[in-house]
């Protein structure tokens, strides 16, 4: 299962775990804004930068994400390590962007606040203005290569209608069904025009068919019998933390903050969390870079009876994300292995362009209405845009001049 991965179009070579490891390590420091800013700041890094993947590898790879349950953008870097360094290189691009936010959520949880202050507030309003920055270059960026026609850009304007009227999870995968229907109808334009139809050699995978059937029902087996387990008393508190995590990661679409309500009602109803608390965490989590599941680990920390501190942090996080990557995992080799089909090439054709859709969606609402209130929020947005795509600043420097911007400016 560790096997090098072949040489491919959307994957040019084998890399190092630990090179994966301290690439995702600085994108877990610096990844601020969300899961859709982080697939801007993984497209900068991957696709523009190092070249990990081209353009169309990349989109689908965020397509099949979105169809899966789970944190989008933490299966989209596990899914990134596991195609350049096999399951080690998956675990150290989990480990890598995972890490950062969980130790700063679990210092929370143990009493350590330091995002208290008006410098504080500022710098914090400073760093969601810099999403609006990346995930504008990543939606230019994508437009100009999935949506570069009249047919592809219509996709990505109804993808936009279907997010916006529908809401949610379910307008995004609406969306993407839709781009997948349309790709299909329109197989005869993509055959006609044979640049169109150019994606790639699919997604490649170093997990054999087997193994990846077996990851898919191990998934679906947990969320079966974990509940049926802890109803008979077996595991205790321990089973009964990971089984509600767990639950909350597999039956949640988008990531982000849709798997809010679903851990509200798991630890908040039961009374092992404080409403207060949760508040408390949900803010918190908000402050800190990398993915939102990461509040799992405070969560984990405060509850109440035992297990809980660093023990019932580590049960919830591993919980939490598990069923994702579980299910990411045992997908990418089947849908590598049918990729190249033409109905299903086609399809991709069209779900490519409605990811663009679905990104300019959210760019608007959330990580537009959510940052810029004021003429000078828009003035500090647009000179990060600036020096993202005109001048080529690296996003880290570019995160942290606008913290800084916001620290000094903002307060």
């Amino acid at each position: 299962m560790d096997a090098k991965p072949t040489r491919g179009r959307g994957n040019a070579g084998y890399t190092s775990a630990l090179v994966i490891l301290g690439v995702f390590l600085k994108l877990g420091l610096t990844s601020f804004g969300g899961p859709i800013a982080h697939l801007g700041y993984f497209r900068a890094e991957f696709v523009a930068r190092r070249r990990w993947l081209d353009e169309r590898v990349y989109a689908d790879l965020v397509a099949l994400c979105q169809f899966l349950p789970g944190p989008a953008s933490s299966q989209v870097g596990f899914a990134v390590g596991l195609m350049r360094g096999g399951i080690i290189g998956a675990l150290a691009a989990w480990v890598g962007f995972t890490l950062p936010s969980a130790l700063l959520l679990l210092a929370f949880a143990q009493g350590v606040d330091t995002l208290t202050g008006p410098v504080a507030a500022g710098a914090l309003h400073g760093l969601k203005i810099v999403a609006v920055a990346v995930v504008a270059q990543a939606v230019w960026g994508m437009a100009r290569t999935l949506a570069p026609d009249r047919p592809r850009a219509t996709i990505a304007g109804f993808a936009v209608l279907a997010v916006v009227l529908v809401g949610g999870a379910l307008g995004q995968i609406a969306a993407i069904a839709f781009g997948a229907i349309i790709g299909i109808a329109l197989a005869g334009h993509w055959i006609a025009n044979p640049q169109n139809a150019d994606t790639g050699d699919g997604l490649p995978s170093t997990i054999p068919l087997k193994a990846a059937g077996a990851l898919i029902v191990a998934a679906l087996l947990l969320l079966a019998t974990l509940p049926i387990a802890r109803n008979l008393g077996i595991g205790g508190q321990g089973l009964a933390l990971f089984d509600a995590f767990y639950r909350a990661g597999a039956l949640v679409f988008g990531g982000g903050h849709v798997v809010l309500p679903l851990l509200k009602e798991s630890v908040v109803a039961s009374g092992w969390v404080s409403p207060d608390a949760f508040l408390a965490g949900y803010g918190a989590a908000q402050a800190v870079p990398g993915p939102l599941f990461t509040i799992a680990a405070y969560l984990g920390a405060v509850s109440t009876p035992a297990p809980n501190g660093v023990v019932g942090a580590m049960i919830a996080l591993v919980a939490i994300f598990l069923p994702g990557l579980l299910l990411v995992a045992g997908t990418l080799p089947f849908w590598s292995s049918v990729s190249h089909v033409g109905p299903v090439r086609s399809a991709m054709i069209g779900i490519n362009a409605a990811v663009v859709g679905v990104l300019g969606a959210a760019l608007y609402d959330p990580v537009f209405t959510g940052a810029v209130h004021s003429p000078p929020d828009f003035a500090l947005a647009l000179v990060a845009f600036l020096l993202l795509t005109v001048w080529r600043t690296p996003p880290w420097v570019v995160v942290l001049f606008t913290g800084a911007c916001g620290a000094l400016l903002l307060p």
